[in-house]
Parts: C-alpha cells; sequence; structure tokens
C-alpha cells in the first residue's frame, strides 16, 4: 500500500502490533489449556495480550463447554484442542455428530476458511457474475449456499472448467477440499463418524448454531438488526443470499467493518433453537419476540418454506 512520506513519520506506529494483542486468543487458550497449563494470568507471554482479551477468550470456551466452572478442560475441550479451527468452529464440527450431518458441518467448514475468496465479478461480465451467484443461492442462508457451490463442484469431478463458467475462484475450491481432506482424517481423532444428511436444512443450521450462538442478531424495532446480548447495529452484507430476505433471527459468521458494520456469511435460525443448545447462555427473556412494525422483518410462515 501506499502512503506519503508525511505519514510515514508521524502516524505509522514504530512496528506493528503484535498478533497475539489484537485478536481473539480463543485458540491461543484452548491450546494452552490442553498442555497443562492452567495460570494464564503469570504465563510468560513474550507480548503479554490485554487481560480483558484473556478474560473474554476464557468467557467464550466457557460458553462453549470446553472449560468447567473451575477453569479445567473438559472432554469437549480436549476434543475441541484437537480440531486446528476456530473454537466455534470446532464446537460447531463437534455438535455436528449429534444432528447427523458431520460431512456437511466439515464441507462448510472448509469453505468458510477461504475468506469469501470464492466469488469472483469480471468487470465487463458483472450481469453474468451476479446470474450465476444467485443461481447458487439456497433457502436458509449463505453457509447452505457455499454447501450448494461445492457440492456441485464434486459433482463434476473436481472440474475446471465448471469453475470458470460459474465465476468461481477454482484455486479457492481446491483450498477448501485440501482443508475438508484434513478435517477428515481427524475424525477418528475425536471419535466421530462422518455421518450425512444433506437434505435436513434445519439439522445443519442447529450444528452451526451450536457453535456460533454467540454471534446471534435480531431484528429491532427500526427494522435494523442488533447483536443479541451486547445491542450493537449490525447490517446484513449486500452479497448474502438472504439481503433481501430480512429474517428476524440470525447468526453470522463474522463482522466486517466498512462504510459500517456488516455481518457476512448469515443463516437464519429461529430463536428457541438458541435455547435448546445453549440454555446456559440465553435466557427466555433474552429471546422474547418484541412487538415489530408491520412492515418490517419476515416471519417465517412469510418466508420460502425450508426442508
Amino acid at each position: 500500500r501506499l502512503y506519503t512520506a508525511w505519514a510515514f513519520r508521524n502516524e505509522l506506529e514504530e512496528s506493528a502490533v503484535p498478533e497475539i494483542q489484537r485478536t481473539n486468543l480463543g485458540n491461543v487458550v484452548l491450546l494452552l489449556k490442553s498442555l497443562g497449563i492452567n495460570d494464564l494470568v503469570n504465563f510468560d507471554f513474550i507480548d503479554p495480550p490485554p487481560q480483558e482479551a484473556l478474560v473474554m477468550a476464557l468467557e467464550q470456551l466457557y460458553a462453549l463447554g470446553a472449560l468447567n466452572h473451575k477453569g479445567e478442560l473438559t472432554t469437549t475441550g480436549r476434543k475441541m484442542a484437537e480440531l486446528p479451527v476456530d473454537p466455534m468452529m470446532s464446537k460447531m464440527i463437534l455438535a455436528s455428530e449429534k444432528y447427523s450431518c458431520v460431512a456437511e458441518i466439515l464441507t462448510i467448514t472448509a469453505m468458510l476458511n477461504c475468506n469469501s475468496a470464492i466469488f469472483y465479478r469480471p468487470k465487463d461480465k458483472i450481469v453474468h457474475a451476479d446470474n450465476a451467484r444467485t443461481n447458487f443461492f439456497m433457502p436458509g442462508g449463505d453457509h447452505l449456499t457455499l454447501l450448494n457451490v461445492y457440492t456441485q463442484w464434486s459433482d463434476t469431478e473436481y472440474s475446471t472448467q465448471w469453475c470458470y463458467e460459474n465465476f468461481i475462484q477454482h484455486r479457492s475450491l481446491r483450498r477448501a477440499r485440501d482443508v475438508r481432506d484434513q478435517l477428515v482424517g481427524l475424525m477418528d481423532r475425536v471419535e466421530i463418524d462422518v455421518t450425512s444428511n444433506p437434505l435436513d436444512s434445519a439439522a445443519i443450521r442447529k450444528a452451526i448454531t451450536a457453535g456460533y450462538f454467540y454471534n446471534t442478531a435480531r431484528m429491532s424495532k427500526g427494522g435494523l438488526y442488533r447483536t443479541v446480548k451486547h445491542q450493537q447495529s449490525v447490517s446484513i452484507h449486500p452479497n448474502s443470499s438472504l439481503f433481501d430476505d430480512q429474517p428476524r433471527w440470525l447468526i453470522y459468521h463474522e463482522l466486517v467493518f466498512t462504510t459500517k458494520e456488516f455481518m457476512r456469511q448469515i443463516i437464519e435460525v429461529e430463536s428457541k433453537w438458541l435455547l435448546e443448545v445453549a440454555p446456559h447462555y440465553y435466557k427466555q427473556h433474552d429471546l422474547e419476540e418484541r412487538k415489530m412494525p408491520k412492515t418490517v422483518g419476515r416471519t417465517r410462515q412469510q418466508l420460502e418454506p425450508l426442508p
């Protein structure tokens, strides 16, 4: 990136902020706990992270069931530590066993690891690229769209030509396939059978909810979305398959800040699922339906029925 000499002298830091001081510490804490290091406050980090970040990571791991009330690793936590992905993602994989959709969740996990670099839009073919992308949309949300893309690609024997015709990055899908193969190989280590249930959209979305219940948003009275726990204003990303649907309850994979805070990779959920998968984190009063404006937010019956 280009910057002026004045900006170099006056605005830039002397050195980059160490990653451990600016990222989610869930993975770090889980790794240290799995190695038997319990006193994280006095651990000799080269670049000590903020205390608040450590506390937040411990709270998150406790909510995910990776730690018990004493801060010790649980059986679930040990299995999560075996998987080289974000703690919420590893919990989603473990939860998929209950819903018999392990194969589908592994595919979604691999596709999410491609950093949204699945579709591309050549400047001279924007309309064609957008139409091709829309053809992959699935009821229920973006995770199911990603699953649909990978499934169709695998049905073509992993064709490069098919990717070119559908404006899809072949390199990204190849990377997703490699990640998925590695995760399938790790399932024996965590004693999970790779079951498949591709037609049960609700089961797949429940498994995702079990890992990402932290990232829940619902539509507020003004027609805007707010996160359930922290009441942070967020918006659906324009590239999302649910951008025009505006369901009342959403779970997002990540937040991206550009002109405002956008939710990227979202699925529609039902509020009762949150009580089912995370009764320790959500209480009934958190999820009570508030009076909505008549013109905003669609109910389950108004949206296209899901299988």
